[in-house]
């Protein structure tokens, strides 16, 4: 990457992507492993953003890429829910790609890795067959968009596949799979297993033998009675509070997932990523410290990446209207000490 960065050096606007884009033909493809080891720290964002209705509504700024990497995270996620863009011809508009390409020119800028996650889990849940369709008609249009952008720029072809897609998944993503090859051969894409990236899901899920540039992601909320606590959208946990978390049995019990997914990353050759973790605000501060921090910790000693779920909206760790860092979870994250230069 050493042609991209150096012009990722000076300031980059949407109208340089073409130049960017240009000087990443000539690079040598990264491996899945280097991928990851670039990814290192990232955080998910403006999947919940006004910006796609209305840019002039955004929460989330240009200025938040500088502050996303001067915070010491490496790479972004970039949750996008494109289905209800889409017109009855599922295609999507020119708009929301201009406000994807600024997004993801921003943050090349800042020279983070942008992974651009399709992140329409409800409506695979259910309806398939609409899911299956809209989701290829995505990937043909973003992959075509992409070809020519910098290594630095991954796709996840589906966030969290659960309920009536989990029996399918496996022929879902290797359709889609065969669309993004077909443009992008040597692009790094992000699969993970069916039943919501369960950590527990990962021997059920089948992959090309042959196609080495694919990172495998998990997504970690365990145990969701501490995590999920006062969440409304989850009714099983929503009248919880007052959970812990930081006892020896607790951290026996993350060692414990996060070894049987390092075992299976070894056994199968596979980098994996960290997609999603966190706990949510309504628990006790210091038992979420404790969780982040130790969540973060135990993926960075086995070689994987993370990404924190999520820099604004709920989970946070950058708190917009006050412009500032949620500290103690940003320390938790990413130690002051260890700071990226």
């Amino acid at each position: 990457m050493i042609e991209v960065d150096n012009v990722l050096e000076r300031d980059v606007t949407p109208q340089l992507l073409s130049a960017v884009t240009l000087a990443a033909t000539t690079d040598k493809p990264l491996s899945a492993a280097d991928q990851v080891a670039r990814m290192r720290r990232g955080v998910n964002i403006v999947g919940y953003d006004p910006l796609w209705q209305d840019p002039a509504k955004a929460r989330f700024k240009p200025r938040h890429f500088q502050i996303v990497h001067d915070g010491g995270f490496s790479s972004v996620r970039i949750a996008l829910m494109a289905f209800r863009f889409m017109n009855e011809k599922n295609e999507l508009p020119a708009g929301w790609f201009a406000t994807l390409d600024g997004l993801v020119n921003e943050a090349l800028a800042q020279k983070l890795t942008v992974i651009i996650d399709e992140h329409d889990y409800n409506a695979c849940s259910g309806d398939v067959v609409g899911c299956r369709s809209r989701l290829m008609a995505f990937w043909r249009q973003v992959a075509e968009h992409y070809k020519d952008a910098p290594g630095k720029v991954v796709f996840e072809i589906l966030n969290e596949p659960n309920e009536a897609i989990n029996d399918l998944w496996n022929d879902v993503h290797a359709e889609a799979l065969a669309i993004i090859r077909r443009t992008n051969p040597t692009r790094n894409v992000i699969i993970g297993p069916a039943f919501w990236n369960n950590v527990g899901w990962l021997d059920k899920l089948a992959l090309p033998k042959n196609d080495r540039h694919i990172i495998i992601t998990v997504h970690y909320y365990l145990p969701m009675t501490f995590t999920h606590q006062g969440a409304n959208w989850t009714p099983e946990y929503a009248n919880l509070s007052g959970n812990t978390w930081g006892t020896p049995a607790d951290y026996a019990a993350l060692d414990k997932d996060f070894d049987g997914v390092q075992a299976w990353a070894k056994k199968n050759d596979r980098p994996i990523l960290l997609g999603e973790f966190g706990a949510y605000e309504m628990g006790p501060l210091g038992s979420r410290v404790k969780y982040t921090a130790a969540v973060a910790r135990a993926a960075e000693k086995r070689g994987w990446a993370w990404a924190y779920w999520q820099f604004d909206q709920d989970f946070i760790v950058y708190d917009i209207d006050k412009d500032q860092w949620v500290e103690p979870i940003r320390r938790a994250l990413i130690p002051d000490r260890e700071l990226l230069s």
